[in-house]
């Protein structure tokens, strides 16, 4: 099994970081754009798809700042690997970026920058952001 690789992906947003903050740590508002639906239960996550479902656990949250998820499965080094969405404001200019870090498999390493990439532009669609 090839060792997962980290990156970032760093987005441009239209929208304060309260309103972007609550479509990536909630529930109803990952379901509007990051799976077909989300339950949870404390900081256990479910996420569901056409084709099956996957287990998150919340393991670290700061309000309208960050939110990391690690899925739960049974790679033998699932314990370093998570997903973490964290919004970052310009002190000047006030423009606001979400940042994304990840880990792929080095032969997937394009097709997961795209589908995130996907995942994001539906993010935008939602919030009506360009």
């Amino acid at each position: 099994m090839s060792k997962k690789i980290p990156f970032i992906l760093e987005i441009d947003f239209q929208a304060s970081p309260q309103l972007l903050f609550q479509y990536l740590s909630t529930p109803s508002g990952l379901s509007e754009w990051f799976a077909d639906d989300v339950n949870s239960r404390g900081e256990d996550f479910t996420f569901f798809w056409d084709d099956g479902e996957e287990k998150a656990k919340l393991i670290q949250k700061k309000n309208n700042e960050r939110v990391r998820f690690q899925w739960l499965n049974d790679d033998e080094d699932a314990d370093q690997i998570y997903f973490e969405f964290k919004i970052q404001v310009d002190e000047i200019t006030k423009d606001v970026s979400l940042i994304i870090s990840d880990f792929s498999d080095e032969d997937e390493l394009e097709e997961s920058k795209m589908l995130w990439e996907n995942l994001v532009a539906s993010l935008k669609q939602v919030l009506g952001s360009s």
